[in-house]
């Protein structure tokens, strides 16, 4: 039997794609899977959550500038590295696999030295600091975009939610319109920005829902759990704090408008969802990065977040809603640029990892 060391967290972002592998690898090898994360991170509910063994590093970020935190750096993450080793050698680890985050680069560093192939995935069209180090001696390295600066990277896709992936959206519309108290016969915009929510488009929607509805469609808005957006309780306007079923939501929809974190981009692709991307402008640029290749499939539209607000809903948005053409060659580029075979690739990869030690 083969054990497996899945690293990674900190965002749901690292967590999700680990846990969709971790359910194939236990599904196929029994309960040989072990996900390393810190306490910190969002793995320290989710992981455990699921049925896994979480495995604890200390969190060590990597330092930005000269200071005193730098100066300690060295011994933390000399420290770290021997938490690893010594987590590979209780559990008789055979393979690690690193999907980015605090947890990553020190499970990089103790599997080369314990001598055991490690892979890496990069869920971002722009990688992280620890998967760039990790990539130069890696046994594999996938990526979920074409195009990402990473040695050896090879597109494997994203792993995706079950849910997702064997989601029919035309069988569950019906009940996706029930659960969301719209029409099912009339069409949807679903509006979202994560889990927490992005003020900006809600603050544009705020001032422009009475266009989209104008315009013939109907508005599922998910404005993330920490809005305070008043729900206008009007007809053809659903607004909702937090949607357990994203899957129902996206069953719903027939175009989206959304930040373009990596696993938003990859799920709307991989349902064949025409989409308006607002990248986020805090961070090293990867949001606008992540969407590049559903724009230039065609698939996608990507508007600026600096001057994103009711305005530029009413004029950048609500025209595309009156031409169905337009939205329906959309979701056709869609359908050739997504894929819902990630998790299947990556652990491919991984095998070939392991048949090559």
């Amino acid at each position: 039997m083969t054990t497996y060391l899945l690293a990674g967290g900190g965002t749901a972002g690292h967590v999700n794609p680990l846990l969709a592998v971790g359910d194939v690898l236990r599904e196929r090898d029994g309960d040989a899977v072990l996900v390393l994360g810190t306490k910190e991170g969002l793995e320290s509910r989710l992981v455990p959550a699921r049925g896994y063994e979480l495995l604890i590093v200390d969190k060590v970020p990597f330092p930005r500038r000269p200071n005193r935190a730098a100066l300690g750096f060295p011994l933390r993450f000399r420290r770290a590295i021997a938490q690893v080793r010594a987590h590979i050698r209780a559990h008789g680890v055979d393979v690690v696999v690193g999907f980015g985050g605090y947890a990553s680069a020190p499970a990089y560093v103790a599997a080369r030295r314990e001598r055991i192939p490690f892979v890496v995935h990069e869920a971002n069209a722009k990688p992280g600091l620890a998967n760039v180090l990790g990539a130069r001696s890696a046994a594999g390295v996938g990526v979920a975009f074409a195009g990402t600066p990473l040695r050896g990277g090879e597109v494997v896709g994203m792993p995706l939610r079950r849910e997702i992936v064997e989601l029919d959206r035309a069988a569950f519309r019906a009940e996706a319109a029930a659960e969301f108290d719209l029409d099912a016969d009339r069409p949807v915009l679903l509006v979202f920005g994560g889990s927490l929510g992005a003020q900006r488009l809600n603050e544009a929607l705020a001032g422009s829902w009475q266009d989209i509805l104008a315009a013939g469609w109907q508005l599922l808005h998910v404005t993330g759990e920490r809005s305070d957006l008043a729900d206008p309780q009007v007809t053809g306007y659903t607004l909702r704090r937090y949607v357990d079923r994203m899957d129902l939501a996206f069953a719903l929809a027939d175009l989206v408008l959304s930040r373009s974190g990596s696993a938003t981009v990859s799920e709307i692709s991989a349902l064949g969802l025409p989409a308006l991307y607002v990248p986020y402008s805090v961070g090293n640029g990867e949001q606008r990065l992540n969407a590049a290749s559903a724009v230039a499939a065609g698939a996608a539209r990507l508007l600026d977040d600096a001057g994103f607000d009711a305005d530029a809903v009413r004029t950048q948005v609500v025209p595309l809603l009156g031409d169905r053409e337009r939205i329906a060659a959309m979701a056709e580029a869609a359908q050739r640029v997504g894929s819902r075979t990630g998790t299947e690739d990556l652990v491919a990869l991984i095998d070939r990892a392991l048949a090559e030690k």
